[in-house]
């Protein structure tokens, strides 16, 4: 494992970590309908809080498959392959099914904001948490960019500074939109994001597979 003091990400992979980060979070989710809702009924401070439950989630699941990884590093090589084609088949299909065409239903939104502004941090979280496909997710998204067994804990750092930066500045950017329109965004825009997020998400798959 590197030195605690050392960082050895650089600033390539953390532009390609945050730019697939920021394609994946404008991907239509219940995320995203859980921030526009809480903005458009309950101001721009709601969206805020939502938002930052939701990247407060995702720090968590994180450092759960950072630090699970950095565990599991004494197995052997045959293993580790094993893994990275799992992780690559369980992107891939996930990519897939963002290319397919949405079903005639959309997402439910989840309650409109009620209550304190705490309570939309606690939606945030307790939405991010509740999804255990996301940290599946993670375990199989961030070895395609980074060495998870060896990364130090300014390289861990770093990382989580460019989630909360990715996703956390998408998440406003929808809160900001809602709050002030008062609604979600267009359907084709959202059909569109979802599109993109499918490709970059394929393409992961396959520089897992080809990046030993």
């Amino acid at each position: 494992m590197n030195s605690a003091v050392e960082m050895s990400l650089d600033a390539a992979t953390l532009l390609a970590l945050a730019g697939a980060m920021v394609a994946l979070a404008a991907l239509p989710s219940l995320s995203v309908i859980t921030v526009t809702t809480r903005a458009a009924t309950g101001g721009m401070a709601h969206g805020v809080a939502a938002t930052l439950g939701i990247v407060a989630g995702d720090a968590i699941f994180i450092l759960i498959a950072v630090l699970g990884l950095q565990a599991l590093q004494a197995v052997p090589d045959p293993l580790w392959l094993g893994l990275r084609i799992v992780g690559a088949g369980y992107l891939a299909w996930l990519g897939w099914s963002l290319l397919r065409p949405p079903a005639p239903a959309s997402l439910k939104a989840v309650a409109s904001a009620s209550g304190p502004v705490r309570s939309s941090f606690a939606a945030g979280l307790l939405l991010t948490l509740a999804d255990q496909k996301a940290l599946l997710f993670y375990l199989a998204f961030l070895p395609a960019f980074l060495d998870l067994p060896n990364l130090s804990v300014f390289d861990i750092v770093a990382v989580l500074l460019v989630a909360t930066v990715a996703v956390g500045g998408v998440k406003l950017l929808y809160a900001a939109t809602a709050a002030r329109a008062g609604q979600v965004l267009a359907p084709r825009l959202q059909h569109g994001a979802q599109r993109v997020a499918g490709v970059v998400v394929i393409g992961v798959a396959v520089w897992l597979l080809i990046n030993p």
